[in-house]
């Protein structure tokens, strides 16, 4: 099942359920009009959105066309939206990138961070860049959203509160993060608005791709209309899904749109790409003693697409661009 927000009437959008090939929906109606409603109540919600979602393919429910300009991020505001760092090989490239070490529990303590939910930005929504210098770069990932999740959830009970995937470009402003972690505080100024895909799918969609609390098929990002990178997302997980839910979990309960990335999907096979600049450009200081690649800049576009085996698109494409602020 595919689902989506309208943009309006009101902040959090109108909830849709989409056709499988993403191209028309029917709104979910007057009962669930925000997906963040249907899953505060998601025993009563999912199976009335499952019967719509049948209705919609056997062409016995009215459906009009969609454009996907027409849509906000799933979620267009959140109650959290935590990322995490799951790929050990991008881990070890940015920190050579600014100058540090990686932590000494790089393969046994997630590295997770806490970023900005009131605020979310629609698959086709532009990115702002107020300073050139700020050093702008996308980060492809992919994200669940959470149902209710309490507190001491453990690795093997987190599949229970996983309601939902989508994709992610978590964007990042370079140069502003070494200064900022050096006041031993975390992110904040360096990164702005996350931008969502235009489906958050049901975990059913990902069919025998989905295991472990991974997705074994590659998230493909283009840059400026040229692919740089098709990692697989699945094998160098080194934290799953449900590993990062047992971390966050740890110490506190998490509510129901509780939005989770895995951090940028990386891998070590170069012929793989890279789904952000940082690593570009740190593999070319390594073969070349210095960055070439320029960090993003007005004009330049990002398309981020993960697609099943069938080369059916999941989760419609983030495509976004740079203006100036």
């Amino acid at each position: 099942m595919k689902l989506a927000s309208l943009r309006g009437p009101g902040r959090d959008g109108t909830l849709i359920v989409v056709r499988s090939d993403g191209a028309a929906y029917a709104p979910a109606g007057a009962a669930l009009p925000t997906l963040q409603a249907a899953l505060d109540d998601w025993e009563r919600a999912e199976p009335a959105l499952r019967r719509l979602a049948g209705e919609i393919e056997r062409g016995a429910a009215p459906v009009a066309p969609l454009a996907p300009e027409e849509l906000t991020a799933p979620l267009p505001r959140a109650y959290e939206w935590i990322d995490g760092s799951a790929y050990i090989h991008h881990i070890v490239l940015v920190r050579k990138a600014r100058g540090a070490a990686p932590p000494d529990t790089l393969t046994t303590d997630p590295l997770v961070y806490q970023g900005g939910s009131g605020v979310l930005l629609g698959p086709t929504d532009d990115i702002v860049l107020r300073d050139a210098s700020w050093g702008l770069d996308f980060e492809a990932e992919v994200c669940v959203v959470l149902g209710d999740t309490p507190q001491g959830t453990t690795r093997d009970e987190a599949h229970r509160h996983i309601r939902l995937f989508l994709l992610a470009n978590d964007v990042t402003l370079r140069n502003l993060v070494p200064a900022e972690l050096a006041k031993g505080f975390g992110f904040f100024n360096s990164k702005p608005a996350t931008a969502f895909s235009p489906f958050a799918i049901t975990p059913d969609e990902l069919g025998g791709a989905l295991r472990d609390g991974r997705v074994h098929l590659r998230l493909r990002s283009s840059y400026n209309g040229a692919l740089i990178g098709d990692p697989e997302a699945g094998p160098e997980m080194h934290f799953s899904f449900f590993d990062l839910v047992a971390h966050i979990a740890k110490t506190r309960s998490f509510t129901a749109g509780t939005l989770l990335g895995s951090g940028t999907v990386s891998n070590q096979d170069p012929a793989r790409g890279v789904s952000c600049l940082a690593e570009r450009r740190m593999i070319e200081v390594i073969e070349h003693g210095a960055a070439v690649t320029p960090f993003m800049k007005p004009g330049d576009t990002i398309m981020i697409e993960m697609l099943d085996r069938s080369g059916k698109s999941l989760f419609g494409r983030i495509a976004q661009r740079v203006v100036a602020g």
